[in-house]
């Protein structure tokens, strides 16, 4: 994954940007994950693995939630919360079904799709897929099509 441009020089995150405008705190994994339930860690690391399956997944923990960030911006995350996995991903169509909270349009190229995982067999081969079309975005490649 190429290196960002610039990197805050006080809480270190990196960012696509120079100057970005940001929470500047320092959080780790660790911190999210600390205290939680097991079986509620085990699906953020089936969460994180199942990105992992499409490339280079950086970490990046801000306080309220963990970022998946592709080498073109955050495309998804996580909370790890007691009733399951909270998360969202950044995918470029609206994908109509059941499994997704509420999607809502982010941009003209994008549609953020909230979701809650409780169970390890709901990231099957559909789930994943979308993971897979959220790390494209990740990726920058929603932006070679038009809208």
């Amino acid at each position: 994954m190429p290196k960002p441009p610039w990197t805050c020089p006080n809480c270190g995150r990196a960012f696509t940007r120079t100057g970005q405008t940001h929470v500047c705190e320092r959080w780790t994994v660790e911190d999210h994950t600390r205290g939680k339930p097991a079986g509620i860690v085990d699906l953020f690391q089936r969460f994180v693995a199942a990105a992992r399956t499409f490339g280079t997944v950086e970490l990046a923990p801000v306080k309220g939630q963990v970022g998946l960030r592709g080498s073109h911006r955050i495309y998804a995350g996580a909370v790890l919360k007691p009733r399951g996995l909270e998360g969202y991903i950044d995918v470029a169509r609206p994908i109509d079904s059941q499994r997704f909270r509420q999607v809502v349009p982010y941009t003209k190229r994008l549609w953020v799709h909230h979701f809650r995982i409780t169970e390890p067999d709901e990231f099957d081969d559909e789930f994943v897929g979308w993971i897979g079309e959220s790390f494209d975005v990740g990726e920058g490649r929603h932006l070679r099509d038009p809208p």
